[in-house]
């Protein structure tokens, strides 16, 4: 068609338009329809190029067939464009009755949307109407042939072999040959859903009358639980038949597990590893709920069951317990992370509870922020106040050069601040934070000597219990080493951590009954503030020095006295 000029078209021209229009109604499923427009576009349009993008479910476009250059066809087979991009640029550039042209010097404007696209190499136009390598030409592809009814999908052609704008008979061309491939395709869809139809309906009427006896005892008498599972459209996942290994397993009867899919069963933390099992066929281990409401660990594996005419169709699953085998692993790495005499968090586990609340890059001050930095990280020699605690008022600030170094941002992040106090008042603000609270036990050391490591041991269970018990649900209570211990709470004012430090002290002062003796140990406390732009390991040094400075404020038979 290239070397056509209106309003003269030769003979061979047409015939080879017809024969391509006469191949897409002769394609046997929807993907060789979907080619074949690709292909009748490059062969009987006079286009080096040509892509079919069709419109997916979810009003989205795929690329669903390329034609012209297998290179570029690798590349863009297969990814999809939004619905929003697409309409946008078939709203602009100029109109050729359905058509749709977007001449290179409009086009830049498209670069950065998400419709996949190639590019070509070519020199700039030396006339008028010379085809540029950035021009774009869309063929919309409607149900009904016009843009009122819906959008099917959209042909994208390039470079005309005569390497000419189309002209009135090749704009005509290329329309109605996106109107005839509409027809096709919705054909090919039609035909594609009733060949489906007439084999499932086939496919149901034999298995009625089939016993398959050797599939039915391996499934029914398997020693673990099997089901058989939909697989794809709206059922997707509902189970269609189980074996009595199942229903044992979750004490769900047969009946009732065909009202079940298997996302209904899953617990909800579970249920994105459950759809990329499903989807794909694989191995996950994940939680299914039973009958009275508690959960089983499962290992599930799903095995796409295919039928050569009408594609994957089940999904044959196979569900083993593995509760015992979970119950291990979370003890030992319960172990891993918690201290083997008193049962609380250790080291390694409160330094991660601690770091996964800061960041690098501290809070970015307010108009107030010298005076607040002062407050925040003001003298850490202060005294202890009437009470004999000592209050950690932070590390110095970072130099600012080093806050953002390999920063990428934390949009999401909720910047852990220190309290400020009021000026004027010498009272909390109302500001929140995280306190840290290191606890070093008074007069253990002589336990230990004089009673032995046993009863020491039983004096740390003890302090551990009585922690525990004064904190909140959500606090951390954690040991460090020896007769160390921190507790980490978050939320509170300055005076509310005064207050949870003499609470605790009260806590571990009244005797504590070894081996039928009573003993008493003291406590020193240092509160320390936790804020991004520190480490977890400033926090807790922090918190140790005041801790230090108020056990030296102190007199030794004061702290034994607690």
């Amino acid at each position: 068609m290239e070397t056509e000029s209106e309003p003269y078209v030769r003979l061979a021209t047409l015939r080879q338009l017809h024969q391509v229009m006469a191949d897409m109604n002769t394609a046997r499923s929807l993907a060789d329809t979907l080619q074949t427009v690709a292909d009748g576009v490059v062969s009987g349009l006079g286009y080096e190029l040509a892509c079919v993008n069709l419109v997916r479910p979810d009003g989205d476009l795929v690329v669903a067939a390329f034609s012209g250059n297998s290179a570029a066809e690798a590349l863009i087979t297969g990814r999809v464009g939004s619905r929003e991009s697409w309409d946008r640029r078939l709203s602009m550039g100029k109109q050729w009755g359905e058509l749709r042209f977007i001449p290179h010097t409009e086009g830049w404007i498209l670069d950065e949307d998400d419709v996949p696209q190639w590019f070509t190499a070519g020199p700039p136009p030396r006339f008028e109407d010379e085809w540029h390598p950035a021009d774009r030409l869309f063929a919309p592809m409607y149900a009904t042939g016009s843009s009122g009814g819906e959008l099917l999908g959209v042909i994208s052609v390039d470079r005309p072999r005569n390497g000419r704008i189309p002209g009135a008979w090749g704009r005509e061309a290329l329309q109605m040959y996106a109107f005839q491939a509409a027809i096709a395709i919705s054909n090919a869809r039609l035909r594609s859903n009733m060949q489906r139809a007439l084999v499932r309906l086939e496919r149901e009427q034999q298995a009625l009358r089939a016993s398959e006896e050797s599939f039915r005892q391996a499934f029914e008498y398997a020693p673990s639980g099997m089901a058989i599972a939909e697989m794809g459209g709206d059922q997707h996942g509902r189970i269609l038949r189980t074996n009595d290994a199942l229903c044992r397993l979750l004490g769900r009867p047969a009946s009732a597990m065909r009202r079940y899919s298997f996302s209904d069963l899953v617990h909800p933390e579970d249920i994105g590893t459950l759809l990329r099992t499903s989807a794909e066929g694989g191995r996950a281990e994940l939680r299914l709920c039973r009958r009275d409401g508690t959960y089983v660990w499962v290992s599930l594996r799903n095995s796409v069951v295919a039928d050569a005419a009408d594609g994957p169709r089940f999904l044959l699953t196979h569900v083993e317990d593995i509760e015992e085998r979970k119950r291990r692993e979370l003890q030992l790495a319960h172990r891993a992370s918690h201290d083997s005499l008193t049962g609380l968090p250790n080291s390694a586990e409160l330094r991660a509870r601690l770091a996964a609340r800061l960041c690098r890059r501290p809070q970015e001050p307010g108009p107030s922020a010298i005076d607040s930095l002062d407050a925040a990280y003001g003298d850490h020699r202060a005294a202890p106040d009437a009470a004999g605690i000592g209050y950690d008022f932070g590390a110095p600030v970072p130099h600012q050069s080093n806050l953002y170094e390999g920063f990428d941002g934390f949009d999401h992040h909720v910047h852990v601040v220190a309290p400020e106090h009021d000026e004027n008042s010498g009272a909390d603000n109302g500001t929140k934070g995280l306190a840290v609270l290191f606890c070093d036990l008074d007069g253990f050391k002589s336990i230990n000597d004089r009673f032995g490591h046993n009863a020491g041991d039983a004096v740390l269970i003890e302090v551990a219990r009585r922690l525990t018990s004064v904190v909140r649900d959500g606090d951390t209570v954690a040991r460090l080493g020896g007769d160390e211990f921190v507790v980490l709470a978050d939320g509170l004012g300055r005076e509310d951590a005064q207050d949870l430090a003499v609470r605790l002290r009260n806590a571990i002062i009244p005797p504590i009954r070894v081996d039928g003796r009573a003993v008493r140990v003291g406590a020193s406390f240092g509160i320390g503030w936790a804020h991004c732009g520190m480490t977890a390991e400033e926090v807790l040094q922090s918190a140790d020095q005041r801790m230090y400075v108020e056990k030296r404020s102190r007199s030794k038979q004061h702290r034994r006295a607690g």
